[in-house]
């Protein structure tokens, strides 16, 4: 322990010197920092209970024992535009460059559950994502792409079940092992409800498909993660670091809840259950929560929910670069706040990353743009040697000293999200929805008033900026899904059609696990929208209550 004279010696000296004044000392999320951090910050540490060695038990500085030293993080691009066929070619031009896992993004309309020539599709078909309206439009986008050999995430909620189905039914196309598939589908729908709001059911019914997936999933596709629970909405709709981890982790416990009500063995689901975590500006704020979470998670998983497999108590997960951070002015500069944020990622111990590209605050990705998102991972992975130590930021006093502040101050909102008798009844009470509207008006209020600044943006401006080229989606991809699906209703067994919608109907009635009747409809090429009507004409649809 160092001398408490000297540090009482240098606090004298530090509070009589001269001070900036034109900001805060705080972290992103509004929090004190203090000056210097020393060994009194970790009082009674205990290294076995709080860090333990990698790969084992609480997993705070990983979960593998080897980490990057045996297997790098996946570089997983998200990725889609247009029509399956335009996203097929990005899929293809990503993999020849290098990237080790897909990640599918989708396009408003199928985030929605609507079919392409919907009323309400209008306008938005292929332009923030691909459109994927039924099995055919799957096939197409991974046609010539082996998905028994490849990793993909997708991003996908409310009708996630839906998207999973048309991806399991095009690997059977293909004539894949589908016990083989490796990969996520989103389906985390308590945080839509929170932040993002791209449901479709009212949240019990919505609960239970996800409890469905976990069941059908466990026995089909063992190495398929059924649920990304995901901080990144949360924090991109305003959150704190802290409320990040805390409503996440929060709705993380629901889940379990949920699979262990329906009767499952935790040990056999919650290895599948995976998380995705936005990486924001303060680095070593990001690396604390990541190191945080794991433990959290650990602690959770072991003592309060009694699970006894390892895997069951590990937190994997995948991170994003903050989309929010990206700043339309001087969209250069986005290209060092991606690399650092890549950075706090890798050391914050990630299993995949996407970087964003610095042109992505103003449209999709050109090739160009995600070629260099790209590239940053792999000069982080490869140039940098942050991949050659494990956890090497442990031990510092200040990282130790966050990582427990963030993991007591995440236990207080568990607390308080317990007293108004858990996750659910907040959202329902607009709890959850507030508090973060509280952080991003305290955000902006912060960066209004300039005590907290953003380069290029409340400072550091210029007034000659040269204009980006841009990708620019035509309406070209709704044309041509109309007549896809035209062509579509055409051919298909109108029989076979009716009568697996039926069947889901039934199977839904009868409370029955949905995944084998829709994974029916689906083979039948059913399309998006007719499997999302024929559930909504039983669950119903969710409607957000006015609170503010």
């Amino acid at each position: 322990m160092a001398d408490r004279g000297s540090h009482d010696n240098w606090r004298a000296r530090f509070d009589e010197a001269p001070k900036r004044r034109d900001v805060d000392f705080v972290t992103q999320s509004s929090a004190e920092v203090e000056p210097l951090y020393t060994p009194d910050d970790l009082d009674a540490f205990d290294y076995d209970r709080q860090l333990a060695d990698p790969g084992e038990y609480p997993f705070t500085r990983g979960i593998h024992p080897t980490m990057y030293r045996g297997r790098l993080w996946t570089m997983r691009q998200f990725s889609g535009f247009g029509t399956a066929e335009d996203t097929n070619e990005r899929y293809k031009f990503l993999l020849e460059r290098g990237q080790t896992g897909l990640s599918v993004a989708v396009d408003f309309p199928t985030l929605m559950g609507y079919d392409s020539d919907h009323v309400r599709s209008e306008g938005e078909v292929g332009k923030s994502g691909v459109a994927i309206s039924s099995l055919a439009d799957m096939e197409t986008l991974f046609d010539g792409i082996p998905m028994e050999q490849v990793s993909t995430s997708m991003t996908i909620n409310g009708p996630a079940a839906m998207l999973f189905c048309f991806y399991v039914a095009a690997a059977e196309r293909q004539g894949a092992d589908i016990s083989k598939l490796r990969g996520t589908v989103q389906n985390d729908i308590l945080k839509e409800y929170m932040a993002q709001h791209a449901w479709v059911f009212p949240v019990e019914p919505a609960l239970k498909i996800i409890v469905d997936m976990f069941e059908w999933a466990t026995e089909h596709t063992p190495h398929w993660n059924t649920i990304s629970i995901s901080g990144y909405h949360i924090r991109e709709a305003g959150a704190t670091a802290v409320q990040e981890l805390a409503f996440t982790l929060a709705n993380g416990f629901e889940y379990v809840e949920h699979g262990v009500a329906r009767g499952l063995n935790i040990d056999d689901f919650a290895p599948r259950l995976s998380f995705f975590w936005d990486v924001h500006n303060d680095f070593f704020e990001e690396i604390a929560k990541m190191r945080a979470a794991r433990r959290i998670w650990a602690r959770h998983m072991r003592e309060r929910y009694g699970a006894t497999k390892p895997r069951s108590w590990m937190m994997r997960f995948h991170c994003q670069t903050a989309g929010v951070s990206l700043t339309a002015q001087q969209p250069m500069n986005n290209v060092v706040r991606v690399a650092y944020q890549g950075m706090a990622a890798a050391l914050g111990g990630t299993q995949s990353l996407h970087t964003n590209s610095l042109d992505e605050t103003l449209a999709l990705p050109t090739e160009d743009a995600v070629k260099l998102a790209l590239r940053t991972q792999q000069i982080l992975a490869y140039e940098t040697g942050i991949a050659n130590v494990i956890d090497p930021l442990a031990g510092s006093y200040y990282v130790e000293a966050l990582t427990d502040r963030m993991e007591s101050e995440a236990e207080a909102v568990f607390d308080e999200i317990e007293r108004m008798d858990g996750v659910v009844q907040g959202i329902e009470h607009g709890w959850f929805q507030r508090q973060i509207h509280h952080s991003a008006l305290r955000y902006q209020h912060e960066v209004e008033q300039k005590r907290r600044i953003v380069v290029g943006v409340n400072e550091f401006e210029d007034s000659d900026e040269a204009q980006l080229e841009i990708l620019t989606v035509s309406d070209a991809p709704a044309e041509f899904q109309r007549r896809r699906l035209s062509e579509l209703r055409e051919r298909r067994d109108d029989a076979d059609v009716e009568r697996c919608l039926t069947a889901l109907r039934g199977a839904a009635e009868a409370e029955d696990n949905v995944i084998p009747a829709m994974l029916d409809c689906a083979r039948a090429y059913c399309t998006l929208f007719e499997i999302r009507h024929a559930l909504e004409e039983v669950y119903g649809a969710y409607r957000e209550p006015v609170f503010f």
